[in-house]
């Protein structure tokens, strides 16, 4: 039995505004030899955001909110109205293990299992890319040509992936029908997954096919082909940032040699998929446009034009097929 003065001591010991149960279950903890400070969610995620930031990552506010979201089963709304409140042993345990892993370098995307794309929230895996900001401007030159075509205007996007890019355009344009085409089963199992989860099975339907072969007879007559291809040379593939090049799909990255491989195959053996005056629309390296911009111009395209990312960066080359003559 404990004496009045025992009780004493442990009372001065107590933390203003913290709840007594919880208190003793700490110190009880603390007697183990374990260290079990509660902590509240803003805690977490305040020592979350400066262990991310100390370790470069650029977006160390926005991973520490996802990865508190994620432990806990909050939304952002949820997140922000509890964050004076404490967080479970179990919730804390699980984000500093998953803490760990992201600052060993593995991708909060992949640890979370999706990545918000275009206003969609849609699944990832290591089988596929993690959507990147400077691939919405692809998405926004695709929306720009087809929104004011007439229903049943035929996209294929072209090295899918996730399925990001042509869910997006699909989402922005109901007068669309969308293919989404890969030559991996499990980025195309993954394209599956995202057009449940985005309601858009009656517009959006997966293919398989390989870029660089010519495209089988069901992948003909598009309007639009938009194409995040491979585009890093093989040896720089390996100069990549570690959560880059440890983690996302290397056949997803390498684009050969000097990186234009995907670029030189689908200019001159997928024209043959496009309507006369379709739109074929590249994503391409920040260095590689020129080069691009030539392919496209020796296969024939028309009309070409790059446009910059908000990085100011070439990213994105366009071209059309030649049009069908009109009759006088």
């Amino acid at each position: 039995m404990r004496s009045e003065a025992g009780e004493q001591v442990k009372l001065q010991r107590k933390r203003p505004g913290v709840p007594a149960a919880l208190q003793c279950d700490k110190e009880a903890d603390r007697e183990r030899g374990e260290n079990t400070m509660p902590a509240t969610y803003n805690d977490l995620y305040l020592d979350a955001r400066k262990s991310l930031k100390g370790a470069g990552v650029g977006q160390a506010q926005l991973e520490a909110r996802e990865l508190l979201c994620f432990v806990s089963g909050k939304d952002r709304g949820e997140f922000l109205r509890d964050l004076p409140l404490y967080a479970s042993d179990g919730v804390e345990k699980r984000f500093r293990d998953l803490l760990a892993r992201r600052l060993k370098g593995e991708p909060v995307a992949y640890l979370i299992g999706e990545w918000e794309f275009y206003g969609l929230t849609l699944d990832v895996c290591r089988d596929v890319l993690i959507p990147r900001p400077d691939t919405e401007t692809l998405v926004e030159r695709g929306i720009l040509f087809v929104r004011d075509l007439p229903d049943g205007t035929r996209v294929l996007d072209l090295c899918a992936g996730s399925g990001c890019v042509g869910l997006a355009v699909a989402d922005n344009c109901p007068n669309t029908q969308v293919y989404l085409a890969d030559w991996s089963e499990e980025a195309l199992r993954v394209c599956r997954q995202n057009i449940r989860r985005c309601g858009l099975t009656d517009q959006v339907n997966p293919v398989q096919a390989d870029a660089l072969e010519p495209p089988p007879r069901i992948l003909r007559e598009f309007d639009l082909i938009l194409c995040n291809p491979p585009y890093i040379p093989t040896l720089e593939v390996g100069r990549l940032d570690p959560s880059v090049r440890d983690y996302e799909p290397r056949m997803a990255l390498d684009g050969g040699e000097d990186g234009l491989k995907f670029y030189r195959a689908i200019a001159k053996k997928w024209k043959k998929a496009l309507k006369p005056g379709g739109k074929l629309i590249f994503e391409v390296g920040y260095d590689q446009a020129p080069s691009v911009r030539a392919i496209m111009g020796e296969q024939g395209f028309q009309d070409l034009q790059t446009t910059m990312d908000p990085g100011m960066h070439w990213r994105v080359v366009e071209g059309s097929t030649e049009r069908e003559a009109q009759p006088e």
